[in-house]
């Protein structure tokens, strides 16, 4: 699902460092996202340099995508901003070698680029998708000493009020 919005044209460039900036918008996530991410804002900068064998080039990605709140399902800006390099190198066949790197075929006209940038900003979203009035409420699971759940009662404070305790527990204290 290629488009030229999103591409470079590899094959007139020199070797040196060449650059581009891309802005994405709603467009672009109904084309590359799916239902992850639907609406947002990016600007991206694109660092190409260009070598006799590979490619390298740096994404600076900026801005803002709407996710839905787990806790309470409401819609809320999160911030995007991140940095990434991806080194293209020529070879026979175009496949993903690694997470960093993509072997490109020789005969390669052009970079589409419009993927990584989507899978990059995809990368950024938080596993935990908190509204921002939720991040610095006392009762936030991450929070240390926090009590999220207490039993009515439990063994040791059954003994200290004077009730009989269950022998196994008796049984097991023995054994400290």
């Amino acid at each position: 699902m290629a488009t030229r919005e999103f591409s470079v044209n590899i094959v007139g460039l020199t070797n040196k460092v060449h650059e581009y900036d891309f802005d994405a918008d709603n467009a672009f996530f109904s084309r590359y996202g799916g239902g992850l991410i639907t609406e947002g804002s990016l600007q991206t900068h694109v660092e190409l340099d260009k070598h006799e064998t590979f490619i390298e080039v740096s994404f600076e990605i900026k801005g803002w995508i709407t996710l839905i709140c787990d806790r309470s399902l409401e819609p809320f800006r999160h911030t995007v901003r991140t940095a990434r390099k991806l080194l293209f190198k020529y070879g026979d066949v175009n496949e993903e070698l690694s997470d960093e790197i993509v072997m490109i075929s020789r005969e390669s006209e052009r970079l589409e680029l419009g993927q990584y940038i989507f899978e990059f900003t995809a990368l950024d979203v938080p596993m935990k998708k908190l509204h921002p009035r939720f991040r610095d409420e006392e009762w936030d699971d991450d929070a240390e000493g926090k009590i999220i759940y207490r039993s009515e009662s439990s063994p040791d404070k059954d003994s200290d009020n004077g009730e009989a305790a269950d022998p196994r527990w008796e049984i097991l204290k023995k054994l400290k």
